[in-house]
């Protein structure tokens, strides 16, 4: 992990392939690729842990070798560390899943990582802030759902910005590299929003892969940083 402090980190730009055309997976993670993006986040879903189902590994390797993006692996599903080797082995460079989605919180991240990938934890629009407090020094990145996880085209809930200002005062505190992403209605101005509160991580699906020009509208969104 970086030595750099958490307030030097990078903000990082990270479509969401879900928002993409299925039917093109391997030319939207080009795609993606093209237009400047700095990773690609992957939700898989299992139906159970949120209603919605959509990939699995096979998909993962897929997108993998379509494109040289750091893989960002968003599972929302329940039993995580089920399924972790599957994953890595398909191509995830990063594995979040959910607090919310097992008891085994500690076992899980220690194996994300013993199986060489990054480790993070996600947390879900209600869970409090104060969960987030035991995982910080083992996690590589803290997932901040703006939106309830499962679907696509949801509207920003500006209520969790408190809990990404918390976040990131304790990662500070503690002095932790931490990486704080957001995924959920993320545009222009809830970007603004999210980098002001200390999230560097941005996730964005329907407004990138739905632009007309998704290089542009990446570039719009670092200008956010600024």
């Amino acid at each position: 992990m970086s030595k750099k402090t958490a307030d030097s980190l990078k903000i990082q730009i990270l479509p969401s392939i879900l928002a993409g055309d299925f039917a093109r997976l391997g030319e939207e993670a080009k795609r993606a690729e093209d237009a400047g993006a700095d990773a690609l986040h992957v939700d898989m879903m299992d139906g159970h842990f949120v209603s919605n189902l959509t990939l699995g590994p096979k998909a993962l390797a897929a997108i993998n070798r379509s494109t040289h993006l750091f893989l960002d692996v968003h599972l929302m599903m329940y039993n995580p560390y089920d399924y972790i080797e599957r994953f890595v082995e398909a191509g995830a460079d990063r594995l979040i899943f959910h607090f919310e989605a097992t008891e085994h919180v500690k076992e899980t991240l220690e194996y994300i990582h013993k199986c060489g990938v990054q480790a993070g934890l996600a947390f879900c629009p209600e869970t409090s802030h104060e969960m987030v407090l035991p995982f910080l020094a083992k996690c590589d990145m803290v997932l901040l759902m703006t939106v309830n996880p499962g679907f696509g085209g949801q509207s920003f809930m500006p209520e969790v910005l408190e809990k990404v200002e918390f976040t990131r005062e304790m990662a500070n505190q503690l002095k932790l590299p931490l990486d704080i992403e957001v995924d959920g209605g993320i545009d222009d101005q809830t970007a603004k929003q999210c980098i002001k509160a200390g999230a560097n991580v941005l996730v964005a699906g329907t407004h990138l892969y739905k632009a007309s020009n998704m290089k542009e509208a990446i570039k719009k969104l670092r200008e956010a940083a600024r």
